[in-house]
This record gives C-alpha cells, structure tokens and sequence, in this order.
C-alpha cells in the first residue's frame, strides 16, 4: 500500500485514481479509432500514442485531484460532484490546449481529445455517482477491536467513524475489568473484558486489533495478543495506528518512551545536504519567475496604506533561535499596537490589498530570502513568535521538538489544518508537525509542495 512517510494512503482512494484512469483512457482510444478510422491495431501499441495517452490522463488526474474529487468529505451532494467535476474536466481541457499549443507534438491527433471529453465526464460523472449510491468502496471493510478504553483510542474510533474512506469497522471496545459491557464510549460500545480477548476476536471475525490501555502494567494479555499475533490477526498500538491513518501523531496520553522507541525522527548528513540543495535551487527558481510581480506588490501595497513595504518580525528558528522573518505587509499599521495576538478569521487588521495577497500567498515570497539565507527551509512546521513559543511549551507537551529542524515556508500541518488561531489549534497543528518530525524525508517534502500547490490554486487556509 503506497505510504507518504509513515501515512498510509486509502486503498479506497486507490481504487477511484484506477477506474478513473480506465474512464478517461477508453474515450480517447475511441475517439481516436472514429477520427481516424486508418489507425490499426499496431498503431495504437506504439509506446508514443500511449505516453501521449499517460500525459492526458496525468493532467485530467491533476485536476480532479485540484477540485477535492478524492476528498470524500468535501464532494458529499449530487450537485457538488457535477459542479466539482464539471470543473474539473473544463481545466484540464484549458491545460491541454494550453499543452499542445506549445508543444503540438504532444497532441493524440486533430479533435481527439475534444471529441473523448463529453464521454469522460459522462463516464467519471456515472461512476462517481454509482459509487455514492450502493456504497460500493465501504464494502470489505477491516473489522476493528480496540483493546482497551483509553482516550487515545476513543479519539481513534471518532476519527475512524469520521473517515469512512479508511474503510475500517471498529466492533467495539475491551473493558479492562469487565465491569462496563454494554455501555457506549462513542457509537461502538464496550462488547466484553480484556480476559475475553481471543474469543471476541474469533466471534466478531476481528482482522486488527488496537492497544490503547489505561494501564498496561500487569493488565496487558501478552500471551493472548502473542497468539493472536500468530493467527495472522494484526496488533497495533493506538498512536501508530492514528498515525498511519490520519498522518498525524496525537499528543493525548503520547509518553517519551514511545517517541524514544518508535522508529523515524532520523536526520542524516545525506538527507539533511538534499533538503538545502533543493531549497536554494527552488527558492532561487520560484524568485526569478516571480520577480516582475514583487514591485507590482510593494507598489498596491503602499498606495493603500504608505510604508512600510515588508513586515519585519522574530520569530524562533531551528534550536529556538531567533531570526527576522520577511513578508509583504498585509495588515493595517501598528496592528498588535495592544499587544500580541493571533490573527483570526476576517481580521478587521487587514487591508484590502492584504487580504489578496494572503489569499494568493503572495505575502510569504519574501520568506524566499529568509530560506535562501538559510533560516527557514521550503518545508518544515511554521515560525512562531517567541511570546507564543513561552506561552505554548507550558500548555502543550512536546512543543519545542518542533524547533528540532528549520521552520518552513510551508508544512504538513500547513496544508492539512486550517489556519492557527487559538491553543487547541496549536495543539492540532503540533500533532502534524510531529508526525513530520518523524517521517522527515525528500518524498514527504515533495508530497507536501505538490499539496502547497493545490491549497495555493484554490486560497485555502488562508485569511
């Protein structure tokens, strides 16, 4: 199963990226077989009419990945799956004409992909909604014991019920007394004792089972687990299992042995050396293409509201050191004139001009220097302001690990959380930064660049 770092990507998910691969490939053969009638069998074989056919069905797959077409929460109604995939398939179709204007060789022949376009939306549009009607992907789904009623695992089986593109079944719970069977922790209930372990599991057909006890000290069944283990039947910890499912490491309950002896948190010279490789090439890169833009900016900025151009702040760095972070201006003059604050949702601080380059994220470019001078990296968890670093690392266990590595531009709690602005999105966010921590690696960062991308195109998160 394809993993980003230690985060297992749903089979679920798989399954959607094939069929629509099939989906948008049979119409393109078709059309091509219409259109030009001489094409033979032989010639549909060649390796360049399907590497031309690879690159059509990559940029189609592109944009239903850009308009949320596998984010199972977000297209929920009919009438958002026709709006989202009508988007969809209307930019790719501007991407390939943009394509093959370009680069004419590229194309599949004269009219093809306008011809197969109708039929591939009409073909993902019915699978899509069949797939919604019968519930087709939660068939087969794994059945789920947690051994154990510690919140760790109440916050799994919540999380687990609120993802059903897991396809995981939780069948309850294990009292570690037996005295509260029957009684209802979230949906699930408590169907029995620890002491029940292996009947349970042979009963209720259990393909996982989940450890998340209160206390294991003199009450975790070695022997029954280690037979289980032997039956084939899967054993899991509570925080690896939340941490392969959802990408991210809860802090309840989280101890200091578990982080000492999980495996990852690895940094080596070779990989640390590729990570500052890419972010001077990247960084030096994206300045070039982006340089006729930046007097444009600083230009709106100070007609709207004067000097100064760039918002100068410290913020704590790579071993809580600090260093002075560089971005646009978006906010009104003297905006924390009452002290510090976390910014909110529809700030009253923000200026017109603010509020379009926060959108755009046009404001952090001049962090492009800040990671060119080498105090923040392209990836990594964000800077915070030392008031708030103080503050946090006396509500919030764990909180300085993050400045373990150099802060980012962008991040896995960036791209996967809304925007920070009270302690229990701390709290959420330092979840996710952990679990960067721990599966640090050059195919992380670029899986995070590539979903930094997508939250640029459509302005999430910021404000």
């Amino acid at each position: 199963m394809p993993r980003i770092g230690s985060h297992q990507v749903p089979a679920r998910t798989l399954l959607l990226v094939g069929v629509d691969a099939t989906a948008i490939v049979l119409p393109l053969i078709a059309a091509r077989l219409i259109l030009f009638p001489e094409s033979t069998l032989q010639t549909l074989l060649t390796v360049g009419l399907w590497a031309k056919l690879a690159l059509v069905t990559f940029v189609c797959g592109l944009s239903l990945y850009f308009n949320d077409l596998y984010e199972f929460r977000v297209v929920k109604s009919r009438s958002n799956l026709l709006v989202h995939m009508l988007r969809a398939i209307v930019g790719a179709g501007f991407a390939l004409v943009l394509l093959y204007f370009l680069a004419p060789a590229l194309s599949i022949g004269r009219g093809v992909t306008l011809a197969a376009s109708l039929f591939i939306f009409v073909l993902l549009l019915s699978w899509r909604m069949s797939v919604s009607a019968t519930n087709l992907l939660a068939r087969g789904d794994e059945r789920v014991l947690v051994l154990g009623t510690g919140e760790a695992g109440i916050s799994l089986v919540r999380h687990i019920i609120g993802h059903p593109e897991y396809n995981m079944k939780v069948v309850g719970f294990l009292d570690e007394l037996g005295q509260n069977i029957g009684k209802s922790l979230v949906n699930p209930c408590i169907v029995g004792a620890t002491a029940d372990l292996e009947e349970i599991v042979s009963r209720e057909k259990i393909d996982r089972v989940v450890l998340s006890l209160k206390d294991r000290r003199g009450s975790t069944p070695v022997r029954e687990l280690l037979n289980l283990k032997l039956a084939g039947i899967r054993v899991e910890e509570v925080h690896n299992c939340f941490e392969r499912i959802s990408g991210r490491i809860p802090l309840e309950h989280l101890s200091p042995s578990w982080l000492i002896l999980s495996d990852g948190f690895r940094k080596s010279r070779v990989s640390l050396a590729a990570k500052r490789f890419v972010d001077i090439f990247v960084s030096a890169a994206i300045l070039v293409l982006v340089s006729p833009l930046l007097p444009l900016i600083a230009l709106a900025i100070y007609v709207e509201s004067g000097g100064p151009i760039f918002f100068r702040q410290d913020r704590v760095g790579h071993r809580g050191q600090e260093f002075e972070l560089l971005k646009f201006r978006s906010m009104v003059q003297d905006a924390e004139k009452h002290g510090p604050q976390w910014a909110t949702k529809q700030d009253s601080r923000v200026t017109r001009v603010g509020r379009f380059i926060r959108k755009t994220r046009l404001d952090e470019l001049p962090q492009l220097f800040n990671v060119l001078r080498g105090d923040m990296s392209l990836v990594g968890p964000r800077p915070e302001r030392k008031y708030f670093c103080e503050m946090l690392v006396e509500k919030i266990p764990y909180f300085n690990l993050r400045h373990s590595i150099r802060p980012g531009l962008t991040g896995w709690a960036q791209v996967r959380f809304k925007y920070s602005a009270s302690l229990d999105d701390a709290r959420g966010k330092l979840e996710l930064d952990l679990f960067y921590l721990k599966n640090l690696s050059l195919l992380v960062d670029l899986a995070i660049l590539f979903e930094t991308v997508k939250v640029v195109l459509l302005g999430r998160g910021a404000q």
